[in-house]
């Protein structure tokens, strides 16, 4: 026995054939009263043998040599059943159409006339075994053989053409499938070859692109051409940049769609972002953002996916369709596998297009610090160095003239060799505190100030809270020194303040505050800020401490005018639920 994907067409022909011939059987019998046990053996047969048929095929089982079989025990049950049930004067005489009827559907007109034959010569070898002539032959073996052969030649027609066009309709049946399964291959290679791309790509516009083809493939229901992508379908991503959504990536918008901005304050876009859900709707074309897009206005359909990571919400992944019904559930399916994916891809693409800008600011702090280097050197000890060179020769010339004045003169140098080694050793210090590394941030604060007030009599007040800085990792602890230092030597140097104080508490759970005021100058914040964009070749601090606080997820607040001193404040959260606190109550 052997099973098949799907049921032979021609087994439920000759079964349902044998069960109505059966049925008619039973009832000729039963009202003519010839129900005998000679006669029901043969019938039970035929009952049994078609039940046993209707279970194969029910599973979609088939014998070896099926047809061969099935016709062979036909004509030898249905041959029993005739001549028990009495011949051709027997109330069932006709049950001879029954293998002529398999033969004909298994074995088309050659069967049914082979069938035809046999039972003839049945009728003929029956008329000739009965010994006393109750009838005549010419009136009623003649005939019947005439039909029987009659019969057998016109059903073998039928099941010509019956066979011929299910085989047909088989035909059709298996060329449309295997049609469906390379399209639906050649389509899941297709999205497997984008996405393969979409999930190794880092460009971001590539990524964008990437997403929408996936769509258009997956959406495509072309199964004669599918590189031939439906005109009435349009997609886009919209990406959040500058507060607002903008079009990263479309299909089918026009020039002036592409420029079109959306806040995601209203409609379809502000449920999707509340819920963070995809949404399904049949009124697009109404929505109060999305409507305002000329190739969404003319769609009816949509189908909107959020581009959302944990907290982080990137934009929306959007397609439309004129046919109210194209969003089937199978399709909304792979849209949210793509939508996914397109997720983790713009996602890897973020996250490496912040390392490559991080990477350029670092490299920028790296070069604004050699900067900074290089002026403290030219104003401090450089200048140091070139004035005790002149004295030093200015103190030769006097050694041979004035012997007391060159002697005033070495002592003025050696005070100004101290102060030279001083600032030396000072930036040697805000360089590389190695206190900080030894005795934590307290210690290196405090030395700090020491060095402030012995180098340029800078008074400078420490206050921290031993609590705090022993939960502050040592990573934290030397970013919020640098950002001291960088702060109390910008008051030195502009606030002209006589008093700096820096201050180190928690002012939450889980989030401290370093703290550094002044009581000098003061300044315009506002317009400072304006002013660093052109200022190119001049001191980046307010940058530097912005860029610093960002170093340790943390937040720089500036509080400042002319007259008033200055009052700097970095929040740096000491969790991951804190860092998620500080920020979300930012904002």
């Amino acid at each position: 026995m052997k099973r098949f994907d799907t049921p032979y067409i021609t087994d439920w022909f000759a079964i349902s054939l044998r069960w109505l011939a059966l049925v008619g059987i039973t009832l000729l019998l039963g009202l003519s009263e010839s129900l005998t046990i000679n006669i029901l053996l043969p019938l039970g047969g035929l009952i049994l043998w078609n039940l046993a048929m209707t279970t194969l095929a029910a599973l979609s089982v088939r014998l070896s040599y099926h047809r061969i079989l099935s016709f062979v025990i036909d004509v030898v049950l249905a041959g029993a059943f005739y001549l028990l049930q009495g011949g051709l004067e027997g109330p069932a005489k006709w049950v001879g159409i029954l293998p002529i009827m398999t033969g004909a559907v298994y074995f088309e007109f050659f069967g049914g006339l082979i069938a035809a034959v046999l039972m003839t010569l049945l009728t003929v070898m029956r008329f000739e075994s009965i010994s006393s002539y109750s009838f005549d032959f010419s009136t009623k073996a003649i005939p019947s053989a005439v039909v029987m052969i009659g019969a057998g030649v016109l059903f073998g027609f039928i099941g010509r053409l019956l066979v011929s066009d299910l085989r047909k309709s088989r035909s059709h049946f298996f060329e449309s499938t295997d049609k469906k399964h390379r399209v639906e291959n050649e389509r899941m290679r297709a999205i497997y070859e984008l996405t393969s791309a979409l999930s190794t790509t880092l460009n971001y516009k590539r990524v964008l692109d990437s997403a929408l083809d996936i769509g258009f493939s997956a959406l495509n229901p072309n199964e004669e051409n599918p590189d031939t992508m439906d005109p009435d379908l349009v997609g886009a991503v919209l990406l959040f940049k500058g507060g607002e959504l903008r079009i990263g990536s479309a299909r089918r918008f026009t020039n002036a769609d592409l420029r079109v901005t959306f806040e995601g304050n209203e409609g379809i876009l502000k449920r999707i972002f509340d819920a963070g859900d995809p949404i399904l709707t049949d009124n697009v074309g109404y929505d109060p953002e999305l409507g305002r897009v000329v190739a969404i206005r003319n769609c009816t359909s949509a189908y909107c996916f959020p581009l959302r990571s944990g907290f982080n919400l990137y934009g929306a992944l959007i397609f439309a369709h004129k046919d109210p019904k194209y969003f089937t559930p199978d399709r909304c399916d792979l849209l949210d596998i793509i939508g996914r994916q397109s997720v983790v891809a713009i996602q890897n693409a973020r996250l490496y297009q912040d390392l490559v800008e991080e990477k350029e600011r670092m490299m920028e702090i790296h070069d604004e610090a050699r900067k900074k280097l290089a002026r403290d050197l030219h104003d401090g000890p450089t200048q140091s160095v070139a004035a005790m060179a002149m004295r030093l020769n200015l103190t030769k010339r006097m050694l041979g003239k004035d012997v007391k004045m060159a002697m005033e003169e070495v002592i003025k140098l050696e005070e100004m060799a101290h102060r030279t080694t001083k600032e030396i050793r000072h930036m040697l210090f805000t360089l590389r505190p190695l206190v900080l590394e030894s005795q934590g941030l307290t210690a290196a604060l405090k030395q700090m100030a020491d060095k402030m007030k012995e180098t340029y009599s800078q008074n400078v007040a420490i206050n921290v809270d031993e609590n705090t800085a022993f939960q502050l990792e040592i990573g934290k602890q030397g970013v919020l020194f640098y950002i001291a230092e960088e702060a109390v030597n910008n008051a030195r140097k502009h606030a002209q303040a006589p008093l700096i104080s820096v201050n180190l508490r928690m002012v939450e759970t889980g989030i401290a505050m370093l703290e550094i005021a002044d009581n000098g100058l003061g300044f315009d914040v506002a317009a400072m800020s304006q002013n660093y964009e052109n200022r190119a070749n001049s001191s980046l601090g307010m940058v530097n401490l912005k860029e610093r606080a960002e170093l340790v997820s943390g937040l720089l607040h500036i509080d400042s005018a002319p007259g008033k001193g200055a009052r700097i404040q970095v929040y740096v959260p000491l969790s991951e639920e804190a860092s998620d606190r500080l920020h979300h109550g930012r904002r």
